[in-house]
């Protein structure tokens, strides 16, 4: 399987990069409106992997390229971003292309942060309204840290809540984010129920940032 992670010279697109370049088999394609900063990415999540014995299948791309290549797409982009990112791909994308989007809306105060979803009722289903009609939309990776997940010295017992109104991609993503050590992925239903699991990841940094022994926390559901 290919995976696409548009915007992945990010903090949650290392996180994913390098964790799945790890953990699978599968080709990882690294996106960026730069193709030349996604070729600089993926040398050096390579170096990150190379130096713990693994020989990682990553290649650098603009991000329709990496897009129009890939059987899984994840917009490992930020929220104001990701509207127009499926945009500039959707030529890309068809019925065979699974769209993942992990963003949350968040704003922050002097208290901390606080869900800011879009009018949508959410970013995942502000992707959905944004993509083509036919591609299937799921959303995961919403709660993860980027830093505990872009540091492979960090093992986890974590899990990702998934969303997805076609059963068949809800599927392959579930099985696809089990294949990383130490993650587990759990079925939340519907895209409707998008905004309640997006809305946990500014409850985790909060408790993050409260507790000094908690830094880059994450959820684990028993």
């Amino acid at each position: 399987m290919r995976l696409a992670l548009l915007g992945g010279t990010g903090d949650i697109g290392e996180g994913l990069a390098v964790r799945f370049a790890r953990d699978t088999d599968h080709e990882i394609l690294i996106g960026s409106r730069d193709p030349e900063k996604a070729r600089d990415a993926v040398a050096a999540y390579e170096d990150d992997l190379e130096s713990r014995g693994v020989e990682a299948d990553i290649n650098g791309f603009g991000n329709e390229m990496a897009a129009d290549r890939a059987d899984v797409v994840v917009l490992s982009v930020p929220p104001y971003y990701a509207g127009d990112t499926v945009e500039a791909v959707a030529d890309a994308l068809d019925s065979e292309t699974i769209l993942v989007t992990p963003a949350v809306g968040m704003q922050g105060d002097e208290d901390g942060m606080h869900y800011h979803p879009p009018g949508a009722g959410s970013v995942t289903e502000l992707v959905a309204q944004r993509a083509p009609e036919e591609v299937p939309i799921v959303g995961a990776y919403h709660n993860l840290a980027a830093g505990k997940l872009a540091d492979l010295d960090v093992s986890f017992d974590l899990d990702t809540l998934v969303v997805a109104d076609d059963a068949d991609a809800k599927r392959t993503v579930l099985d696809l984010s089990n294949e990383i050590d130490g993650l587990r992925a759990l079925d939340a239903g519907p895209l409707a129920n998008a905004a309640e699991v997006e809305s946990v990841t500014p409850l985790v940094i909060n408790i993050a940032t409260y507790n000094d022994d908690l830094h880059d926390v994450g959820v684990k559901w028993v």
